[in-house]
């Protein structure tokens, strides 16, 4: 019996397995009820989760933060002394078109206000609500919902429309958005309804049939970062076909010089509302142009490692879908949220550890212990998502040790050579200044040599979630790869550092013509000539730093400089914008990799970086032996020589 390469037995068993989790618990997939575990059903609402502090009661907090207002994809049934009424955002409009008989998904909470607690039965299932509680379900306009017995009909939420189909050719694979008024979103058969992170609907492929309301429906079309958006609004016929020939225009052409985009953080499956198999990760990829892909297998909150089955079968392998042009490849995800998290490229065997720190486990042994087994001769290693917000100091980096997955140990990982790279773009981290660049550039300026990367942390199993439901590939690390693009070229150019992240706009940098990850040798004394240039609509402004910080500035799209050389020192480029399409969040942002400016053999060390790296040491040994939980002395032996062995590093360099 020949079985479909996109699906060996292994990762059948195992997607088969998740149906069952997800049929018996929903989205949580039964896992331990940690803090980001409990967020989950409301996260699919990013503006009113971001204001919830995760009370007990999330169902209650959610509907305070509310407000009143009812956010889009939402609908509200209201409990008052004078019975329920339903509420629904009026930008979806009075009711969902329904263009066959048939149940519509619909996110419910149940919002009481009465001084006594009710029972509310969807299809037969009790949930009880407090005085004055609430209740988010996820239910149907077929659900049979009663309030104390009382039956509230959902029906009116959809309507019946006259149905026409489209047919979408754009001549290569992409990214799609079909909607009626009011946000409706439609979608092909028996494909997942997705929605991105500012709840625009959307699926991926070419030459596409589906099904949409006789009514006006507006198209619009893109590829990922490298293109433009293509739109156009069109009334079907009743019972007939529309082609509609549509194809974004290109903005820039990356790989044709050499330079390859890559997610370097990506999650198959991770929970969720629905399975994502191997042929999802395929469809996006390739809908997003996006030259590289790193599909991560990771716990959550357990023992679970989702997409192991995966990894064992294809580890050191190019995924089934992968061309001269794309590389899929599995790696993998190491987790302790108490020291932070690393994400691998390249593996080519399936490690012995995923992740320390969780249930009843010891945070042991140190992160420096997991990468230092990582670390294969063709695998790359990065901090995944290490920091959350503004930074000012080392006291903001090691806070007051909650397990929120910060990358507290990277100070020691990066003195000890042990990670190439940090994310400086990821999905918890998007202030127009973000947090985890100005450490970065901390680290950089201490002497570790670490490349720029990217990870969106995206989810193919979440339909509707935060930033993690996007395509994968909103944020990108583009490597200069010599020669033709594959696992191993890829991995190389971010071994070497030449690199830029990116929300969207294109950067280059030089000095003295050299690019990112490359050297200067110099004497001291010398001049050298800088030049920075961006492409993008969205660039508002860019900037040359060295370690002493901003060395020249201005709109763009490109600025020059000429950089007297007397210690040794480093330069990138930073690029900032506003709002864009291509930038969740509202926000652009780009980040090279330095180009390095040694002298006479030594390395950049400026002293304030590195006694900033010295701080964090000093910070991150009281936090393991206040913190970490460590079963023997040895264990904490472990993590303190480690710390030491860094310590002696970075005084090294004064």
């Amino acid at each position: 019996m020949n079985h479909d390469p996109m699906m060996p037995p292994q990762v059948e068993r195992a997607l088969r397995d998740y149906r069952a989790l997800l049929s018996a618990h929903g989205m949580t997939w039964g896992e331990a009820p940690l803090g980001y575990v409990r967020m989950m059903p409301f996260l699919r609402f990013p503006e009113e989760a971001d204001r919830m502090s995760i009370r007990p009661d999330l169902d209650a907090e959610f509907r305070d933060v509310l407000d009143g207002e009812v956010p889009r994809g939402l609908v509200v049934l209201r409990l008052t002394a004078d019975g329920h009424s339903l509420e629904h955002s009026l930008e979806h409009g009075p009711a969902r078109p329904l263009l066959s008989p048939g149940p519509v998904p619909v996110t419910l909470l149940v919002d009481s206000a009465l001084p006594y607690p009710v029972e509310v039965t969807a299809d037969g299932v009790p949930y009880g609500i407090a005085a004055g509680g609430a209740r988010l379900l996820d239910v149907t306009t077929a659900t049979i919902l009663t309030v104390d017995g009382a039956a509230v009909d959902l029906s009116g939420l959809a309507r019946p429309a006259p149905a026409a189909r489209l047919r979408l050719r754009a001549g290569f694979p992409c990214r799609w958005s079909v909607t009626s008024p009011g946000g409706h979103g439609w979608y092909p058969e028996g494909v997942p309804e997705r929605r991105d992170n500012d709840d625009v609907p959307f699926f991926h492929g070419d030459d596409v049939v589906l099904a949409v309301p006789a009514e006006p429906v507006t198209i619009r079309v893109t590829r990922g970062m490298e293109y433009g958006v293509a739109e156009t609004t069109v009334v079907p016929r009743t019972g007939e076909e529309t082609l509609v020939g549509l194809a974004p225009q290109r903005l820039y052409d990356a790989a044709a010089l050499g330079w390859y985009g890559a997610d370097l953080h990506v999650h198959m499956n991770w929970a969720g509302d629905l399975v994502a198999a191997p042929a999802a990760a395929a469809a996006a990829q390739l809908g997003e142009d996006l030259h590289v892909l790193n599909l991560v297998a990771g716990n959550i909150a357990g023992e679970r490692v989702y997409d192991r089955e995966a990894l064992q079968h294809w580890a050191g392998r190019d995924l089934p879908w992968s061309d001269a042009g794309h590389v899929a490849r599995m790696g993998v995800e190491y987790r302790n949220d108490l020291f932070g998290h690393v994400h691998v490229f390249g593996v080519a065997v399936p490690p012995a550890v995923y992740h320390t720190g969780f249930g009843a486990d010891a945070d042991w042994p140190p992160n420096a212990a997991i990468c230092g087994d990582l670390r294969e001769p063709r695998a790359v290693l990065g901090y995944a998502h290490p920091f959350h917000g503004p930074i000012s100091s080392p006291e903001d980096v090691v806070g007051e040790g909650t397990r929120n997955c910060t990358g507290r140990a990277l100070v020691v990982d990066a003195a000890l050579g042990l990670v190439d790279g940090v994310e400086v773009l990821h999905f918890s981290d998007l202030s127009p200044v973000p947090g985890t660049a100005e450490v970065y550039r901390r680290l950089v300026g201490a002497g570790n040599r670490l490349a720029a990367l990217a990870g969106t942390d995206t989810m193919l199993s979440f339909t509707r979630q935060d930033t993690v439901s996007s395509p994968p590939g909103w944020e990108r690390v583009y490597a200069r790869v010599d020669g033709p693009l594959s696992a191993e070229s890829f991995a190389e150019a971010v071994r070497r550092g030449r690199t830029f992240a990116t929300t969207g706009p294109w950067l280059e940098l030089t000095v003295n013509g050299l690019g990112p990850g490359e050297t200067l040798d110099l004497d001291g004394g010398e001049t050298v000539a800088v030049r920075a240039r961006a492409v993008g609509a969205e660039v508002e402004h860019i900037e040359i730093r060295t370690a002493a910080g901003v060395l020249a500035e201005g709109p763009g799209p490109e600025i020059g400089a000429s950089l007297p050389v007397g210690d040794a020192d480093y330069v990138v480029a930073v690029v900032r914008g506003g709002p864009h399409p291509r930038s969740p969040h509202g926000r652009a942002y780009a980040h090279t990799s330095p180009v390095y400016l040694d002298v006479r053999g030594r390395h950049v060390a400026r002293e304030e970086d590195v006694r900033w790296c010295l701080r964090w040491l000093d910070l991150l040994d009281e936090l393991v032996r206040a913190r970490a939980r460590l079963r023997t002395r040895a264990q904490l032996r472990d993590h303190l020589d480690l710390i030491e062995k860094a310590r002696a590093v970075y005084e090294s360099r004064l």
